[in-house]
């Protein structure tokens, strides 16, 4: 990891950028990063800023990069973050891993993929006025720029609203997701803690919880649809 002093690059190196420029770099995609959460990542030595002369963090483009790495693994696959280091530190020995779970890595590349709105439509297979449906029902956040899970919650808009399901018909899926997001907020109350460390722990624990209610879910549904027709 590097150390406080400055160092010398290259006259036509690429520009770094502060905490600041970062944040406004990657919370359109990624709301929940904050100051805290990106020096947690720097002391689980997932990540390794350069420093100034005075201290400052300064972030490379290979850092951004990386860091989209780690926020999309946190975000689209529910990893923790001890398997996110590991898989990165055998990446950086130059072997290729698949990603854990058992996703290969060429998978992972299209779950990392991001769009714009009119690529977003494109995915989908879906319209622009679905997908205005879609954040009008609050299913989908508007963003300059989307990600997997808003392409899929897209293309199975798409597929419903040919049986007839519309995005009005599922305004109460925000709701119960509400509902949900705060039982999870209660039930890590406890172990809170206003420290960065902390925070980013109580984060994890939140996306685990979350993941568990969500399998839930799916379980009853399919429950629901399996009951013999009365």
């Amino acid at each position: 990891m590097s150390g406080g002093a400055a160092t010398r690059r290259p006259a036509h190196a690429p520009p770094l950028l502060g905490i600041g420029q970062v944040l406004a770099k990657l919370q359109p995609e990624f709301p929940e990063l904050t100051p805290s959460k990106l020096r947690f990542l720097e002391e689980q030595g997932l990540v390794s800023p350069a420093r100034t002369a005075a201290g400052y963090r300064k972030f490379s483009p290979g850092d951004i990069e990386r860091l989209t790495v780690v926020l999309s693994m946190q975000r689209d696959h529910y990893l923790p973050l001890k398997v996110i280091r590991t898989h990165l530190a055998e990446i950086d020995a130059g072997r290729t891993p698949a990603l854990p779970g058992a996703v290969d890595a060429a998978a992972f590349r299209a779950s990392a993929a991001r769009y714009s709105r009119d690529e977003l439509v494109r995915e989908a297979d879906a319209t622009p006025a679905l997908l205005d449906d879609a954040i009008a029902a609050s299913l989908i956040r508007p963003a300059e720029v989307y990600g997997p899970e808003a392409r899929d919650v897209l293309a199975a808009l798409a597929v419903l609203r040919g049986s007839g399901i519309e995005p009005r018909h599922l305004r109460g899926m925000r709701a119960a997701a509400e509902r949900q997001a705060a039982l999870v907020e209660q039930a890590i109350a406890p172990e809170r803690r206003t420290d960065p460390a902390g925070r980013a722990r109580s984060a994890e624990r939140a996306r685990e919880l979350g993941d568990r209610l969500a399998a839930v879910h799916a379980a009853v549904l399919r429950q629901s649809l399996e009951r013999p027709a009365r």
